[in-house]
């Protein structure tokens, strides 16, 4: 029998599309987790400071600290508001409220560190790594960085309280979300300017993601346990999809019920946080509208979520591992003092050798595409 996919018939069944580059073929690819800290506001007591690497191949051990003076120290910590890679440049990029850090791969040394007068939060960058969309700080509208140097070449002016930014896959488009707005700006990265917007939402967009070919977003608004969708070809919403059989209530921070949303690379499931109940929900997207299947508990109350390039693992900003497979917690990260890591601002980036393969994306986005499918 054949399976049948719908999701509105905006998606169809396709191969899952590599990360930046594909990884060399063989064993020799080390699968590492860059974890950005504070990554949940400024609090030192979730991983201290700087960025904790984590093998995934061996049980997400402890490997090693990455020094970012931006970041501060244990007395006078900086929160880390964003984080992005690019494997095809082999660099990372850290960004505080003030400024936006350049790191080199291969060797972890800082390159540059740029502050910007109107502030910085959560960027993205392009699949070809020469452009950062950066918004500053719940202002008026989102830097366009050359990624090399960390110069400003353009400005995108929504007034829509700028806060997080998810670059397209497909490299075309970069979807821009602000605190104060229901609408979705979609801008057109050859210009570098507005093209059109998605929505309105139920309230402002808080956490969101797209798929693997920049034609459907889901977003977590506040007031609401679950998400919304849009369909980003027409710019309307398509449709409200909320957590059965929990109650919301207080959150320890962002006043959220669901600050999170991610889809499991094959795009087969939107996975959504719960934070006063201290879960994560699994949706089945192969139907529309997604299908509550599964709850997980954390240990905590989740504020993000996102997983492994090959989805074979799901991390929520609780420092929890969870194998998507059987829904079980497989690990917790601890630090070099065996002490708790958390963070809302971490992804995976690959190596063969001391060269970056692949990098993954702190906001969980699709990895399906037309093109991938062709092969």
């Amino acid at each position: 029998m054949r399976t049948f996919y719908p999701l509105l018939a905006l998606l169809s069944v396709c191969a899952v599309a590599s990360a930046d580059t594909a990884p060399p073929a063989g064993d020799a690819t080390r699968h590492l987790l860059y974890v950005s800290t504070p990554g949940i506001r400024n609090d030192v007591h979730y991983g201290g400071v700087g960025i904790a690497v984590f093998d995934i191949d061996h049980n997400h051990r402890f490997l090693r600290r990455i020094a970012v003076p931006a970041l501060g120290d244990n007395v006078h910590p900086e929160a880390v508001k964003g984080v992005c890679a690019s494997a095809v440049t082999a660099k990372l990029y850290i960004s505080t409220t003030k400024n936006l850090t350049c790191v080199d791969l291969p060797t972890d040394k800082i390159l540059w560190t740029k502050t910007y007068d109107s502030g910085c939060d959560r960027m993205s960058i392009s699949p070809d790594g020469k452009f950062l969309y950066e918004p500053t700080l719940e202002g008026k509208y989102w830097h366009v960085i050359d990624a090399t140097n960390g110069d400003e070449i353009a400005k995108i002016v929504t007034d829509s309280g700028a806060h997080n930014t998810v670059y397209g896959p497909d490299g075309k488009h970069a979807f821009l979300a602000g605190l104060r707005s229901p609408m979705l700006t979609v801008a057109d990265t050859k210009t570098h300017t507005a093209e059109k917007t998605v929505g309105p939402f139920a309230a402002a967009i808080r956490p969101f993601t797209v798929n693997g070919r920049s034609t459907v977003v889901y977003v977590c608004v506040n007031e609401l346990l679950g998400f919304e969708m849009g369909d980003v070809l027409t710019g309307k919403k398509l449709c409200r999809v909320e957590v059965e059989g929990f109650s919301q209530g207080p959150t320890m921070r962002h006043g959220c019920p669901s600050h999170g949303v991610g889809l499991t690379p094959d795009e087969k499931e939107v996975w959504v946080t719960d934070a006063h109940n201290s879960r994560l929900h699994v949706f089945d997207n192969t139907v529309m509208p997604p299908k509550q299947s599964a709850s997980i508990p954390l240990h905590d109350q989740p504020g993000w979520i996102t997983f492994s390039i090959d989805g074979r693992y799901a991390y929520p900003s609780t420092g929890d591992v969870i194998d998507t497979k059987t829904r079980k917690i497989i690990a917790v990260l601890k630090d070099e003092a065996g002490g708790e890591v958390q963070s809302e601002k971490l992804l995976e980036i690959d190596f063969a050798g001391d060269k970056p393969v692949s990098s993954g994306d702190q906001f969980g986005i699709g990895r399906m595409s037309e093109a991938a499918a062709a092969k």
